[in-house]
């Protein structure tokens, strides 16, 4: 009698469409919903006439929220409902429940701030050259590495003033990411990737306080922290030629060991169009943004006049392309450290060209970016910069391509938008295998949510911020992994990133703030560390441990595109 009620229950949980051995699940973004902002819960293992139940931080049920649509995984075919609880307007702790299983989220009026503040403060974090105070790291402090005040110039970088052997000195500057080096395209892309928020939200990046050691100057903390880097690429631009090193680098990577312990001898390594063009773009851009500031009096002179030299030699050197392995075969050592590889300059060409001209006002830096100009809009990464120049031009009123950026922007954020409703977790991200790679999570959610808020701003106020949330949601834990990518923040987030500052300090949370690649089906990762992933599914493909780079290194460009998304809602909705 037993046994036939048992198989009489699962015949109608089949009937009703729901797996009897798949649990309830919820699937939010744990840090927080904004009052006035859609609130979107993703909910697995129930159906459309499933009871779910929202009670508030008193236990008094304050909802009963319906099912809005169903969602299928295009690759794993789960079948997941979309709960809408936008109603809640109150700001609370509140948890959803059915079945016996139950989440909590929060609705807050400053849902994002301090995880904006925390993506910034990173960077501080990051700093090389100097020692890691106690009083603005906590915990985290630590001694300096890497001064980088004896730096060798590779063979491949030799010229006639800079003979190879010579020692230079190349402090400051941010780690590149799980590693210890400092590579000039990925520095340049970063502060450019961050500079484009701060241009279109001053106001609320210029009372940021991260707790920095220039804190208290007149300065606001974000661009202290951007000159940090600046400084440091100043001093890799060869003075006899205006050429830039590729980067700063040991031959080889270093082990999962302090700054302090690294043994290895640091060059600097063959100039390259790529990183040359790079530079040109950030020094010309932040020229301008930096002028007149009495803090750093002479900043945007010697900027100016280091973007200009870097655009001649990018412009007389077109065939200088960064190829590591023959580099690696004509001259030693050999280097095997992170490529930044691209055989593409018409993206670097059109950003420098337009930083130049939005600087100088120079026909001849209008011609050149006319001429390379991109045919259509793509959000910006480090291997292909021509968005930010987009955005460069849609933020110059009037200017002579604003209105073509504008239409390829346009089209490029209606595509984005278009399936949403129909989407698997309410985002335009994550629908799409191709969605899924290394870093996908900044250079696909974060970099389309940015160019989101664009459209809001520029193409029609109020049509587009919405999805760039939507975005961040998924990021945040509404997403097939229900991870928090975002580490320090959340009720499951990435606690053994590859990240060798956090692996080695002795301290068993990693850095807060900082933004994971993602998952990555290509698993790059696998046969190098003998890992084993939970999943082959695009969007499952995720492993929250120390060897996999492939899904779970950090790096500067990744979270100066959370910074410029997170900064920039934050901004628009506290």
């Amino acid at each position: 009698m037993k046994k036939n009620l048992l198989g009489a229950t699962a015949l109608l949980m089949m009937a009703l469409g729901v797996n009897a051995q798949t649990p309830v699940r919820f699937f939010v973004n744990q840090v927080g919903y904004y009052p006035g902002e859609e609130k979107v819960i993703v909910v697995e293992g129930i159906n459309e006439n499933t009871k779910l139940t929202v009670t508030n931080d008193r236990g008094q049920k304050v909802l009963e929220p319906k099912v809005v649509r169903q969602a299928v995984s295009p690759w794993s075919n789960k079948t997941r409902y979309i709960v809408d609880v936008s109603s809640l307007k109150k700001p609370m702790h509140y948890k959803i429940a059915t079945k016996g299983a139950k989440c909590g989220f929060q609705v807050t009026d400053h849902a994002l701030h301090d995880i904006s503040v925390a993506a910034l403060k990173l960077f501080y974090l990051m700093r090389t050259g100097v020692p890691i105070e106690k009083a603005y790291a906590g915990k985290y402090a630590r001694e300096m590495g890497h001064p980088d005040t004896h730096v060798l110039v590779h063979p491949s970088a030799a010229s006639n003033g800079r003979p190879a052997g010579t020692v230079i000195s190349s402090p400051f500057g941010w780690y590149d990411a799980g590693d210890y080096n400092k590579y000039v395209v990925n520095s340049s892309f970063s502060i450019g990737i961050m500079m484009a928020s701060y241009e279109q939200n001053k106001e609320y990046f210029e009372q940021l306080n991260t707790n920095i050691p220039e804190s208290k100057n007149a300065t606001p903390d974000f661009l202290d922290e951007m000159m940090f880097n600046l400084k440091w690429l100043l001093t890799m631009q060869d003075p006899e030629d205006g050429g830039v090193y590729h980067k700063l680098t040991t031959p080889n990577f270093e082990g999962f060991i302090k700054p302090t312990e690294c043994k290895q001898s640091r060059y600097v390594v063959a100039k390259s169009v790529t990183a040359t063009l790079d530079f040109a773009a950030i020094m010309a851009q932040s020229a301008r943004l930096m002028k007149g500031n009495r803090d750093y009096p002479d900043f945007s002179f010697q900027a100016e006049a280091a973007a200009k030299r870097a655009y001649e030699w990018a412009k007389a050197n077109p065939n200088a392309l960064y190829n590591q392995g023959r580099l690696s075969r004509d001259f030693k050592p050999a280097v095997n450290t992170g490529t930044y590889g691209d055989f593409n300059t018409k993206d670097e060409q059109f950003w420098a060209a337009t930083e130049l001209y939005k600087l100088t006002g120079e026909k001849a830096f209008l011609e050149d970016a006319k001429a390379v100009k991109p045919t259509r809009f793509t959000a910006p990464t480090w291997g292909n910069v021509a968005g930010l120049g987009a955005w460069a031009w849609i933020a110059k009123e009037g200017s002579e391509l604003q209105t073509e950026m504008l239409a390829q922007l346009k089209e490029y954020c209606d595509n984005l938008v278009a399936e949403v409703g129909t989407s698997s977790f309410q985002a335009p991200f994550g629908d799409k295998k191709t969605d899924f790679g290394w870093g996908c999570l900044a250079e696909g959610c974060c970099a389309n949510a940015v160019a989101l808020l664009f459209a809001d701003r520029y193409v029609k106020n109020g049509q587009y911020m919405r999805y760039a949330l939507e975005n961040v949601d998924y990021i945040l834990g509404r997403n097939a992994t229900g991870y928090c990518f975002v580490t320090g923040f959340g009720s499951k987030s990435p606690m053994h990133p590859h990240h060798r500052l956090s692996s080695s300090d002795g301290i068993e949370a990693p850095f807060p703030g900082m933004l994971v690649g993602g998952p990555n089906p290509g698993q790059q990762d696998k046969a190098d560390g003998n890992l084993v992933y939970p999943s082959n599914f695009p969007d499952e493909s995720y492993l929250d441990v120390e060897e996999s780079y492939a899904s779970n290194e950090i790096a500067i460009n990744w979270n100066a595109s959370l910074v410029a998304v997170l900064g920039w809602l934050d901004a628009r909705l506290k």
